[in-house]
Parts: structure tokens; sequence; C-alpha cells
């Protein structure tokens, strides 16, 4: 994160310097990556700080709201290079140092290469590292672009004028990627503010999973949602045969070893039941397992409402 922060400010030196639009944008890319790798650093640090009464979840939401604020902010930056880019190719009366454009770009690529190694050996253990990850491999491409319209505008633009446009053109290629960066960003930020099933469980399947456990005979009212990247929580009501006369933690142990185990949610609330009336002054959301409990029902020949 230190080295590229650190590079970020040379490029926005470097871009005023020069006058290359193309520089800046790529130092706009540049702040997505370091915000993505302290975002990664601010959830392995948060994530260790204990829950207490007012915040029983602890701190790992707050890895959530500055990813929001993370995409937000740069949807401002692109917003002003947008606008930027397209005042220069309309009056097309501005001048780049290509020399130093291609200097200052072709150092950056080469720190972007070096960040890529750095984080490749992590990528493949953590999700929050992965991420910043990918983050730095589109701006290693963005990089790539900058010393491309360097080259152009320092070998042709002298003789042609119109090789200038290399840079807003460029600059514009460079700020379509941090919104398909942080697009990506953001889907998945409000996905999770709105408490959305995580992508890589099936609710469906899981729930037939836990039908097929010894004595269970439906399950609704469940919920599946993330406090953070990786940290998954469900809640879920289930009935059980009535004529079942064990003992329950025998049942409660096999079903965490499916919801657990299987499916890798860590915090698991369950509520046995023998009856559907035994819950019925709650709240249940469960109109899209409707059909499904149904069908099941008529397999099973429980009647369980």
């Amino acid at each position: 994160m230190g080295l590229i922060a650190g590079y970020m400010f040379v490029e926005i030196v470097g871009g005023i310097a020069s006058g290359s639009l193309a520089l800046l944008s790529d130092a706009g890319h540049m702040a997505t990556d370091a915000a993505s790798i302290g975002l990664a650093l601010l959830a392995m640090h948060y994530a260790e700080r204990a829950a207490t009464a007012e915040r029983t979840f602890g701190y790992q939401r707050l890895e959530i709201l500055a990813a929001l604020a993370n995409a937000l902010s740069l949807w401002l930056i692109v917003a002003g290079i947008m606008f930027e880019a397209y005042h220069r190719l309309d009056a097309r009366d501005f001048e780049v140092e290509g020399p130093l454009m291609l200097t200052v770009g072709s150092i950056g690529l080469l720190v972007n290469i070096v960040a890529a190694l750095i984080l490749a050996r992590s990528a493949g253990h953590s999700v929050n590292v992965e991420g910043a990850y990918q983050h730095v491999m589109a701006d290693l491409l963005g990089s790539v672009a900058v010393v491309i319209s360097g080259v152009l505008i320092w070998q042709f633009a002298d003789n042609n004028p119109n090789w200038y446009l290399a840079d807003p053109i460029v600059s514009v290629v460079l700020s379509l990627i941090i919104l398909r960066a942080t697009w990506g960003l953001l889907r998945k930020v409000v996905h999770v503010l709105l408490e959305g099933a995580p992508a890589h469980i099936d609710v469906q399947k899981l729930c037939e999973r836990i039908e097929m456990v010894p004595h269970v005979t439906l399950i609704h009212d469940i919920h599946v949602w993330t406090i953070s990247e990786g940290s998954e929580v469900m809640s879920a009501h289930i009935i059980i045969d009535r004529e079942y006369e064990g003992s329950q933690d025998t049942i409660l142990a096999n079903l965490r070893k499916v919801v657990t185990g299987e499916f890798g949610i860590g915090h698991v609330t369950i509520q046995l039941e023998t009856s559907g009336r035994q819950c019925k002054e709650e709240t249940h959301h469960v109109d899209y397992l409707l059909s499904e409990w149904k069908s099941v029902a008529r397999k099973k020949k429980k009647r369980w409402i």
C-alpha cells in the first residue's frame, strides 16, 4: 500500500507538470488500488476487536462502509476526469510533455509490476488480498496504456498536434476501467448492506440439505447474510418430527455439521420446533420458499401447518 500510495503522489505531480490527464487518471486508479489494500488491512485489524453489548457483531461492518465511501469518492474523481477529457477533446488547445509523461508512466508500470508480485504470493489465501490483486492488475494495464500514449506523443506530436489527443483518449479508457472496478465493488457493498445472501451460498440447496438431516421435517424463516467479507450468518426455524424422543442436541449437532462444515457459515442460530404454530406470532418472510415447502410437505405427507 505504501509503494502504490507513494507513487500515486508522484504521478499527480508528474501529471500536473507534464499536462497529462492520462497520468492523473492513472493516479486515480492507483488510489483505488491503495484503498483496496487499505480495506484489506482494515478488515484484518478490526476483525480482532471484540464485540460489545452495543455492537454485538463488533466492528466488522466498517469494512463495508469504507468500501462504499471509497467507491462513491472514486466516481467523483472519474466524473472530474471525464469532464476535463471532454473539454480537451472539444477545445484541442493543450500540450503534453511526452518525455516526462513517458518517464513517469514507465516507472509507474514498474511499481505496479512489483506490487502485483508482492500480492500474488497471498492472493490465493485471502479474498481481501485477491480483490486488491485484481485492482493492481487492472492498474498495470492502465500503466501500459499511459506508456503507449507517451510514446505516441513523444514521437509524433511535434509534427502533428492531433497526436496530443492520445492523452485524453487514454484518460477516458482509464476512467472506464476505474468505473468497471468500482461498479463491481459498489454492487457487492449494496448487496451486503441489503442483507443479501452471499453469492457462493445457494439458499435453496442449503434448505434441501438441511431437510435431509434425520428427524428434520421442514425448514422455514431462513435468513442468510454477510456481516463482512468471509463472515456469514444464518438463522432459521426448523420443524422436527413430533414422534422424535431423543435429544434435540443430537439434531442440532447434525444441523451444524451441514451448515458450518458443508456450507462454511460460521455463525448459526437454529430454533427447533415441532409445529409451525409455535411461532405464529412472529413476522416471517417465507414467500420465496412457500412453493418448495408445499412440494416437500406433499412428498413427506406431513401435516405441519
